[in-house]
Order: structure tokens, then C-alpha cells, then sequence
């Protein structure tokens, strides 16, 4: 196959699929709806992740440090009520570890590695870890997360009242034109980008969207945790909000 020939089909496939699209949507008059449902919550989950590595000559050496370190950090997030099925701890990492000194690499030894990490139901757990842990070249605080236990339940529900929403939005637009509904056409989460030019991410938040209002945040402390750090760095640490949102976009089948 030449060039020519692959590129007339490069070219037919190209347009067989735009026509596929634009040909999804229906031949009959039909409205074209968005349906949006958000919530705003509070994280109650907190994700705390650290890194340990040691260095040594003598591998085994290494890799006993790292384990001690190890099984002192799964204690700590056991003892400081650490979610149990949340815990994880990674296998361990051997490398050659060398460092570049007046413009060479030298050799340093073997350098052994672990990663864990773990969640926990509140921010006081949390701190009280921070509190205790200590961190410098061999253990080092990787990263702090923070999520809703309930998003997948949550997402569910919000799907089904932005699908509502786009029924009732649809129904007002055909009763506005002097239409009625006939029929559901096609209903997904994804946004089309068919002939109207409307890309996912570009539709505006119409004034009939449904927003339930924000639950209000529970009263907590949000003061700073003790240092956590060789370097005496004190962090604030506070939940914050998390805004959830679903989309549905709809097309319906209409009539005068």
C-alpha cells in the first residue's frame, strides 16, 4: 500500500466517523438538555503518605533499618486509630545509590526503600500521627490527601437527580414552544459534541439547575499540628470542602 492509498483511507475513516456522529443525532425535531446535580461536602477521609529509604554499604544493613522504620510507622498508624483496611506498606526497592561530587559519580552504598501510607476517619487522629513522626532523609512526608467515603454513593444519587433535572428542563422548553415530548431519545453523562458546536465543559449552568445548598462545615479546630520535621516546619491542617457534581445531558424526541 503507498502513501497515496493510505492516506485517501486515513481520509474516508475520518469522515466516515464525523458522519457517524453528526448522524447519531435523530432526524425529528428533538430538544437537546443538560441536567447538573452538585453538593459541596466535607472531606472524612485523610490520606497521609511516607517515604523511607536507607543507605548503607552493606545491604543487609540497609534493608534491616528500613524495615525497622517500617514496622515503627505501621505501629504509629495503628496506635493512632489509622483506618485498618486502609493501611498499605509497598514492597521493598533495592537500588545502587550514588551521589555526583566535584563533577563525579561516587558510589554511596545500597539504597533501600519503602513506601506506606493510610487514612484516617478525622483530622485529631491525623494530627496526633504528624505529632509523633520526625522527618529526615531516611523517612520523609510524602504527601497529604483528603476524600469523601460516600463519593461513589453520592455520585449515584446526584446522576439521578440531574437526570430529573434535565426531564423537567426539557418538559419547560417543548411547553414553552408549544411542543410536547414524545419519546427519550438518547441519555449519557458524557457531553455530545454533535453539529451545535457545544463542547464537554463549554455548556452553561442554566437559571433551572438544581443546587442543593451546601451542608454547613462542623465546627472544628483547624490550629496548626505540632512540627513535624527535623527543620521545626509547622503545618496547618484542615479539612476544607469538596465540591461533587454530576451531568446528564438528554435528547428528546418532539411534536407540535
Amino acid at each position: 500500500m503507498n502513501l497515496k492509498t493510505t492516506m485517501v483511507l486515513l481520509l474516508s475513516l475520518i469522515a466516515v466517523e464525523a458522519s457517524a456522529q453528526v448522524n447519531s443525532l435523530p432526524s425529528q425535531p428533538h430538544l437537546l438538555v443538560k441536567g447538573q446535580a452538585e453538593r459541596v461536602v466535607t472531606p472524612d477521609r485523610f490520606i497521609v503518605a511516607i517515604a523511607l529509604q536507607r543507605v548503607d554499604l552493606l545491604p543487609e544493613q540497609a534493608r534491616t533499618l528500613a524495615q525497622a522504620d517500617a514496622a515503627w510507622i505501621l505501629k504509629a498508624f495503628t496506635d493512632h486509630h489509622a483506618l485498618r483496611d486502609t493501611i498499605e506498606a509497598s514492597t521493598l526497592s533495592i537500588q545502587p545509590k550514588y551521589a555526583y561530587e566535584q563533577n563525579k559519580q561516587v558510589f554511596k552504598g545500597t539504597q533501600v526503600g519503602r513506601n506506606l501510607s493510610a487514612a484516617f476517619a478525622n483530622l485529631a487522629d491525623t494530627r496526633q500521627f504528624l505529632a509523633e513522626i520526625k522527618t529526615s532523609e531516611n523517612l520523609m512526608l510524602t504527601g497529604i490527601s483528603t476524600r469523601y467515603s460516600a463519593e461513589s454513593e453520592l455520585r449515584m444519587q446526584l446522576k439521578r437527580e440531574a437526570a430529573e433535572q434535565s426531564r423537567q428542563s426539557a418538559q419547560g422548553l417543548a411547553k414553552a414552544y408549544g411542543a410536547r415530548i414524545t419519546g427519550l431519545y438518547t441519555i449519557s453523562d458524557v457531553a455530545p459534541s454533535f453539529a451545535y458546536g457545544v463542547e464537554a465543559g463549554t455548556w452553561p449552568r442554566g437559571a433551572g439547575t438544581y443546587l442543593p445548598p451546601a451542608p454547613p462545615a462542623p465546627m472544628m479546630d483547624i490550629g496548626a499540628a505540632r512540627p513535624a520535621d527535623v527543620y521545626g516546619y509547622v503545618e496547618s491542617l484542615e479539612a476544607g470542602t469538596v465540591n461533587i457534581s454530576e451531568n446528564v445531558y438528554a435528547i428528546f424526541l418532539i411534536e407540535q
